[in-house]
């Protein structure tokens, strides 16, 4: 099958096939005697397999391991189950660094009046120098500031 047909198969675009192609990340697709790449059912399989790796937010690096994992029938499930653990882990950091910005944000939104003034604590945080913490944010004046955890 053509790549438009692979791309339509698999779910990955074909830009995103040359990409895997071009970072070796796949291996080059047979060519049809006028050039044109050609895909076997192998190759759309192993295309799923790197579409729902990175729906899950898997890096390139990883998922080069998980597909040597993959291919490797002798291989020990530790060594997959190691690589998820480590992705879990780093996918929960993120969560919590993206809801201390949201908190952060929240914050300055409630301390802001969103007046006709030009005072504004949004914009006041966003000048402050980088080793302030968000613990920093002053309510506004009469406003009840909520705790943080």
């Amino acid at each position: 099958m053509n790549i438009g047909q692979a791309a339509r198969a698999s779910g990955v675009s074909a830009k995103m096939i040359r990409y895997y192609e071009q970072s070796g990340l796949i291996p080059p697709a047979g060519r049809t005697g006028a050039g044109y790449r050609d895909y076997s059912s192998k190759d759309v399989h192993e295309l799923r397999f790197i579409r729902r790796a990175r729906d899950l937010g898997f890096a390139t690096a990883e998922i080069v391991d998980l597909l040597g994992l993959w291919r490797d029938r002798s291989r020990q499930s530790a060594d997959v189950k190691r690589i998820a653990e480590n992705h879990v882990a780093a996918l929960q950091t993120k969560i919590r660094e993206l809801q201390e910005m949201a908190d952060t944000l929240a914050e300055l939104a409630h301390c802001c009046h969103g007046d006709h003034r030009p005072d504004c604590p949004i914009l006041d945080r966003l000048e402050t120098p980088e080793n302030d913490t968000p613990a920093t944010i002053l309510p506004r004046p009469g406003a009840v500031a909520r705790s943080r955890p």
